[in-house]
């Protein structure tokens, strides 16, 4: 018995017969939509093992796994388009304020016996005139990047 089992509606199944006769989409949909039809176990369909799908749609068992577990539980449009990207939230290093002194200070002039800034020189700095409580050398590097600043 699998722990997943994948049994589709006559209306799901449909849907997946459409996209994949358009042939046009993602890659990754349109074998996730060949994967759920393989896997479908309804009462008219007998379902193929995992081994016998990812041989035939040419992927690992691991993805038809993966699969049957987002079809059962979170459904037929999670199982078939493709994965969130980006979702996650990243805190910020510096705000605006503090970049525009980062600018400033990658412009002026290097510190004494020093021919130019390098970027944990401006990290240090940073910390030094209490912009900020630390902060790394990439993170100095980023930032400068993103204001496509060639200061340093």
């Amino acid at each position: 018995m699998k722990k997943y089992r994948v049994t589709l509606e006559e209306h799901e199944r449909e849907e997946l017969r459409r996209l994949l006769a358009r042939g046009k989409g993602e890659v990754r949909m349109l074998r996730h939509a060949q994967i759920l039809l393989k896997a479908d176990q309804s009462h008219d369909a007998a379902g193929w093992s995992d081994d016998r799908i990812a041989e035939a749609i040419d992927v690992g068992i691991a993805t038809v796994q993966r699969v049957r577990e987002r079809f059962v539980l979170e459904g037929f449009d999670a199982a078939v388009r493709a994965y969130d990207k980006g979702s996650r939230v990243y805190n910020k290093k510096l705000d605006g304020k503090q970049e525009a002194h980062l600018i400033a200070l990658a412009c002026a002039a290097p510190p004494e016996g020093r021919g130019r800034w390098t970027l944990r020189l401006l990290a240090e700095k940073m910390v030094e005139l209490k912009y900020v409580d630390e902060l790394c050398h990439e993170t100095v590097r980023q930032t400068l990047k993103k204001m496509n600043s060639s200061r340093i």
